[in-house]
């Protein structure tokens, strides 16, 4: 039985308001309406600026403990909607129910973490009497809130990544406005209807569904002083362009890649890379996309992954037994049937997969696959990937590097030498040793370089980004 309403609000300086329900909302599995929520016109978005500047003071003023009692409270009530939230993923994201659970999850670790974070915010002592004329002075540096700050979220992890937005601003005192994905809305309303439950100043945030037309205020208001965006690396670029002075987060795109070397453990990587190429349908920025595998270990590691891939099964994602649901509508799944086609017309070969119904698409691997194909050169973001061999580890590491994208890579390898060769070589945000580039940890350092982003979230580097040091000099003259 459904334990989702009809209707949502948004939130407007911490209310929630209900002016219409214009956005429908559908199921993405039976592709029914679910539910609707309320959407936000300009005026709407230029009352939650001012608001959030008319908060910067109060957000400012707050305790370090009555920061953390907000985050506090928002990981006890998720726990007590731990199903709601998990279903309310299932439906509007077509998450597989497990893999929605283990979202929900995260969101609790994520608030949490920000809330251990939020009474850390130190600074230095810094000796500045390092010659003849500073004799007698002495430095200090604290970090302050950025300032009120504008936030776009996607619509592939709707609870998560909205949460590591919003977690780590609260902690540091910087009032926000958020747009949540039209497509999924919901977990981002439903941390703003915990959020109103909080004795944050009015004004703290606002939750805003609008249409895309609607939506540059969010980037090109001066107000602002912090755009922080995860989509696509096209939009997030074209954002960072027309933000004016702001500071500026982009967690964009990639087409991650991992390296299985000879000596690795077959069996842990078989499982590992199944869950890092096809959990949620391939729809991740960290979905391992390429899979480098040596000479000597090519042809039975393929053969075992086709066999693996095979047995996954897909459909409701309401159906615990359910591994793959759907792409998040038709449109994104004709496109990937698209490069898939293209990709075999030019020669790749189909080792499995590559069927689609409706938004739903079978997990599909390929080989022999042209370097100048859309499925290698640019981010597949569905059950998709793609097999190549390598003798030589650096000319792995070479292949993983030839690519505009540089968000995380995989090596599995026991070699610890190579494990640092790739540490040092790999231009990506991070590396990551016996298991995919699609791990994550929610306390860990994440962002990318190239065309994947700027800047990195992980609650404290987060917290960094939302924050200015300001310096304070001292002379003693006595």
């Amino acid at each position: 039985m459904s334990i989702l309403k009809d209707v949502y609000p948004l939130y407007l300086n911490n209310k929630a308001e209900q002016p219409n329900d214009d956005l429908a909302v559908t199921d993405k599995f039976t592709g029914k309406v679910a539910f609707r929520v309320a959407l936000a016109n300009r005026e709407m978005i230029n009352t939650a600026i001012a608001g959030c500047v008319r908060a910067v003071e109060p957000m400012a003023r707050m305790a370090s403990y009555e920061r953390q009692d907000v985050l506090m409270h928002c990981v006890e009530r998720f726990k007590d909607r731990f199903d709601e939230l998990a279903y309310s993923l299932c439906v509007e994201a077509g998450k597989p129910i497990k893999d929605s659970e283990g979202e929900v999850s995260r969101l609790i670790d994520t608030f949490r973490i920000a809330a251990e974070e939020s009474v850390r915010m130190t600074g230095e002592v810094q000796p500045l009497d390092i010659s003849q004329r500073s004799k007698g002075y002495q430095g200090m540096w604290k970090r302050v809130p950025i300032g009120p700050c504008s936030f776009i979220s996607p619509f592939n992890f709707p609870l998560n990544l909205a949460a590591h937005k919003i977690a780590p601003a609260i902690a540091v005192g910087c009032p926000l406005v958020m747009k949540p994905a039209s497509r999924t809305p919901l977990g981002a309303i439903m941390i703003g209807e915990v959020l109103a439950e909080t004795s944050l100043p009015i004004g703290a945030f606002s939750i805003l569904p609008v249409r895309r037309e609607a939506a540059d205020q969010f980037t090109v208001d001066d107000r602002l002083k912090l755009l922080s965006f995860t989509g696509s690396s096209d939009v997030g670029w074209e954002l960072k362009a027309k933000a004016g002075k702001k500071k500026v987060v982009l967690e964009l795109g990639g087409n991650a890649a991992v390296v299985i070397d000879q000596d690795a453990d077959l069996d842990d990587a078989l499982e590992r890379i199944i869950v890092g190429a096809f959990y949620q349908s391939g729809q991740s920025c960290v979905s391992v996309q390429r899979i480098i595998i040596h000479d000597n270990i090519y042809d039975q590691f393929r053969d075992r992954l086709i066999e693996r891939t095979r047995e996954l099964v897909c459909g409701d994602p309401k159906d615990r037994s359910t591994f793959i649901g759907p792409m998040i509508d038709d449109k994104e799944a004709e496109r990937l049937e698209g490069w898939i086609s293209e990709a075999v017309a030019d020669g790749a070969k189909l080792l499995c997969g590559g069927q689609r119904t409706g938004a739903m698409m079978t997990a599909t691997l390929l080989e022999d696959v042209p370097a100048n194909a859309k499925v290698n050169r640019e981010e597949a973001f569905g059950p998709l990937a793609i097999l190549s061999r390598f003798s030589n580890f650096d000319a792995a590491l070479d292949q993983v590097n030839d690519s505009k994208f540089g968000l995380q890579a995989g090596i599995f390898t026991r070699d610890l030498f190579k494990s640092l060769d790739a540490w040092d070589r790999l231009e990506v945000g991070g590396v990551v040793i016996n298991d995919v580039p699609s791990y994550r940890v929610d306390n860990m350092p994440y962002g990318g370089v190239k065309d994947s982003g700027l800047g990195r979230e992980g609650i404290r580097f987060a917290m960094e980004e939302m924050t200015e040091i300001r310096n304070l000099v001292i002379r003693r003259n006595s």
